[in-house]
C-alpha cells in the first residue's frame, strides 16, 4: 500500500488532473504527464487515457488503479518522474501508448510494434539533441563476443566483453540471434544457459553505436532480422538466465524473455533510454511487462529509476536471489 501525503500530491501543482471536472478522456492540451489523486477520484469508470503518461497516487488496491499508466511506489519518486519526463515528455507518450497497445498481443507482432515505435523516436529531435550533446569520442570498446559451448542437451552461452562490461554491439546481438535461432530450431537443445563473464551482467547497448544508422525504416528492417528476442520464439521458456551486478538496457530486456531469471544479491537492473530519448528497443517493452506487469514497466522507463534485486524479486521481475548460478 502507498500512503500519499498532502504534500507529495501538492508537488504534482499544475500536472494534477481533477477528474470531477475535467473527464479525462476530454483532456486535449499537451503536458509531459498527468497525476490522479485516487483518494480524490469521483468517477466511477475510466474509458479513455489521454495521449501522455498519467500516473496514479494512491493505493494500488484501489478498483480503478489498474487502468492507469502506473501508481506510484517505493521505489521512483514523484520528483524523478517529473524531472526525467520533462526532459523526453514524446519518448515518454510514445512508451506509455505502446505499453498500453502490446497488452495481450502475441509477442512477435508486439516485438514488431515495439520496433516501429523505437525507430520512431530514433528520428525525432529528442533523441537529436542527446546525441548532439554527446563528446566526440573514438574510442572503441574492447572487443569480445559470445562464447558458445553445447554439453549434451544444453547450450551454454556466456557474454565475453568484461572490460567493456558486456554491452551488446552488432557483433554479439549477431551472436546471440544464431545461438538462439539454434535452440530455436534444435528441438534437442533442451535448455539454454545464459551467463555473463565479468562484474556486471550487461551494460545495454554499446553506446558508441547509437547514432549510426539514422534511417529509421533501415534500422527498423535491421532489428526484424537480427532481434535475439524474436529468435527464440515459441522456446523462451527453455531460457535460464542468472545477472549479477549491472543489469541495464538491451541486457535487461533480452533476460527478461527467460522462463528462469535470477539475480546476485548485489545485482541492480535499470531501462535508461528515455534519457537519449528514446524506449527501450530490444525487447523490453514486451518482456519486462511480463514480469512485472504494465505499471510499473512505465515506472522503470519513465523514472530511470535503478532497482535493487531485492525489489526485482519483490516485484517479479527475478524469481530468485541466488549468489552462484546453478
Amino acid at each position: 500500500m502507498t500512503i500519499v501525503q498532502p504534500a507529495l500530491v501538492a508537488q504534482t501543482e499544475d500536472l494534477l488532473i481533477d477528474p470531477s471536472r475535467t473527464p479525462l478522456g476530454s483532456v486535449e492540451s499537451w503536458q509531459p504527464l498527468g497525476f490522479v489523486d485516487l483518494d480524490a477520484w469521483s468517477g466511477d469508470t475510466l474509458e479513455v487515457l489521454p495521449p501522455f503518461p498519467l500516473i496514479a497516487l494512491g493505493d494500488r488496491a484501489h478498483p480503478l488503479a489498474a487502468a492507469f499508466d502506473a501508481v506510484l511506489e517505493s521505489p521512483v519518486s514523484i520528483e524523478a518522474l517529473i524531472r526525467h519526463v520533462r526532459r523526453a515528455p514524446h519518448a515518454a507518450a510514445v512508451a506509455v501508448q505502446l505499453l498500453r497497445g502490446v497488452q495481450g498481443m502475441p509477442r512477435g507482432q508486439a516485438l514488431s510494434m515495439e520496433s516501429l515505435c523505437y525507430g520512431l523516436l530514433q528520428g525525432s529531435a529528442e533523441h537529436a539533441a542527446w546525441l548532439a550533446s554527446r563528446a566526440p569520442t573514438t574510442r572503441r570498446d574492447p572487443a569480445g563476443g559470445l562464447v558458445v559451448e553445447r554439453r549434451d542437451s544444453v547450450l551454454h552461452l556466456w557474454l565475453d566483453r568484461p572490460l567493456a562490461r558486456n554491452a551488446i554491439d552488432r557483433d554479439l546481438r549477431d551472436q546471440l540471434f544464431e545461438a538462439f535461432s539454434v535452440a530455436a530450431l534444435d528441438t534437442a537443445v533442451s535448455a539454454v544457459k545464459l551467463r555473463a563473464t565479468g562484474t556486471a551482467f550487461s551494460v545495454g547497448g554499446d553506446l558508441g553505436e547509437f547514432g549510426t544508422s539514422r534511417d529509421p525504416v533501415t534500422a527498423h528492417l535491421i532489428r526484424s532480422r537480427t532481434l535475439p528476442a524474436l529468435a527464440l520464439g515459441e522456446r523462451a521458456a527453455i531460457l535460464d538466465v542468472h545477472v549479477q551486478g549491472a543489469c541495464i538496457g538491451a541486457g535487461l530486456e533480452i533476460a527478461a524473455f527467460a522462463g528462469r531469471l535470477t539475480a546476485t544479491s548485489d545485482a541492480w537492473f535499470q531501462l535508461p533510454e528515455l534519457a537519449m530519448g528514446l524506449i527501450p528497443g530490444a525487447g523490453g517493452c514486451v518482456s519486462v511487462p511480463r514480469r512485472i506487469g504494465r505499471q510499473r514497466t512505465a515506472l522503470m522507463i519513465l523514472s530511470g529509476r535503478r532497482i535493487s534485486a531485492a525489489t526485482a524479486l519483490r516485484w517479479g521481475l527475478i524469481d530468485a536471489i541466488e549468489e552462484k548460478a546453478r
